[in-house]
């Protein structure tokens, strides 16, 4: 077991209607709010009338800014730093899933200094510091209302990368499982497959924490029995919040303790689709995780065995690979980028950014033949 250390200092609010306390929480950090969301779905269902309603009542000075993408830019970010800039802001609340929050986090730490989030993204700028951020989720997938990482992308440079400052924890976070009941089944599917790919980057990475292992199959497990459950019952209690609470947990941390980092190549090979194709977040991640696994079929077949014996009791790692396969298509998320319009005709355009990137993992490393060799596993049929 490798050394580690626990450190969380994000206040979470779970369970139905916390986020009342929301105008007496912000108000502890100020008096002038920037609220931060995406592209309406929220003012939609009424979420964000109730939170601005909270905030608002508790007397505080909202300003207001929305229209973060599903795979969210730097440029977006930029506009709600100047925001924050003219009106002073105090604080930040963030409504939204993954991507509004990570949105979010770059902004706190950029307002202070007054620089270009992107960046703060490459590290250009050192960051002493971050603006009190407050999360509202709407969509469990991520994790990220409770951890200091964030993602954003850049068209011009064809890049999606991750970035993360002990500043940005969110300093309190608002998980009503209600505020999800309005997701697609779509959308809904495509969480349940980022907080299991969340779980797997930190198991295959460096470093023996068998207790961790077992958490981390038990998330696999508990994923995997409510997945079904709440997609035929999208607005049943109690299937939302098991959801939203293993969504938090798959990469709060918990899945890392005695580990010393995980391998994140999935997500590398995820980002590429989304910056060339708009693909949703988890989407990306069911179609890239089989492939990688079954590129990694021998070289991690221990690894492999081991989750297989404690998620499936039986230990083989095809069969570990055929049944995360299945269960990703059962719950209607794509395993091949033929299902997504993405035929073979793409591979040279995937490739050379995947290659250009140098996209690849922080244990199991992936050399050029490699990419090449996973990304013909993500389609249908051999090319």
């Amino acid at each position: 077991m490798e050394n580690f250390t626990v450190y969380n200092p994000t206040k979470l609010h779970f369970g139905r209607g916390v986020t009342d306390e929301i105008g007496q929480t912000a108000k502890q950090y100020g008096q002038k709010v920037l609220l931060i969301s995406g592209k309406g779905s929220v003012v939609k269902y009424g979420y964000y009338n109730k939170i601005h309603q909270q905030l608002t009542a508790a007397g505080l000075e909202v300003f207001e800014f929305s229209g973060v993408e599903p795979n969210p830019s730097h440029q977006t970010a930029d506009r709600a730093v100047s925001v924050g800039l003219e009106h002073k802001i105090d604080v930040i609340v963030a409504l939204g899933g993954g991507s509004v929050i990570d949105t979010a986090k770059v902004v706190s730490a950029a307002i202070p200094i007054g620089v270009k989030t992107w960046d703060v993204m490459k590290q250009n700028v050192q960051i002493k510091s971050a603006l009190p951020l407050i999360a509202v989720l709407t969509l469990a997938a991520t994790g990220t209302e409770m951890n200091a990482f964030a993602v954003l992308q850049n068209q011009a440079t064809g890049e999606k990368i991750g970035w993360r400052s002990p500043f940005t924890f969110p300093a309190h976070s608002f998980l009503d499982p209600e505020f999800t009941f309005t997701v697609p089944k779509t959308y809904t599917a495509y969480g349940i497959a980022d907080l299991i790919a969340h779980a797997l980057e930190n198991y295959f990475g460096f470093g023996e924490s068998p207790l961790t292992d077992r958490i981390t199959a038990d998330i696999l497990i508990e994923a995997m029995h409510y997945a079904p459950l709440v997609l035929s019952e999208p607005e049943n209690y109690d299937y939302r919040a098991n959801i939203m609470w293993l969504s938090t947990v798959a990469l709060n941390g918990t899945t890392l303790h005695g580990r010393r980092y995980g391998d994140w190549a999935v997500h590398g090979i995820g980002h590429t689709l989304s910056l060339l194709y708009d693909t949703p977040h988890g989407a990306s991640l069911s179609i890239a995780y089989p492939a990688w696994l079954r590129l990694h079929v021998n070289r991690a077949k221990n690894r492999i065995e081991r989750l297989s014996e404690l998620v499936f009791g039986i230990s083989s790692a095809e069969h570990f690979i055929n049944a995360l396969s299945s269960f990703f298509e059962s719950i209607q998320c794509p395993v091949h980028l033929n299902q997504i319009g993405i035929g073979t005709d793409k591979k040279d355009e995937i490739l050379q950014l995947m290659n250009k990137n140098k996209v690849s993992g922080m244990v199991h490393k992936l050399s050029d033949s490699d990419r090449n060799e996973v990304l013909n596993l993500m389609f249908r049929y051999a090319v």
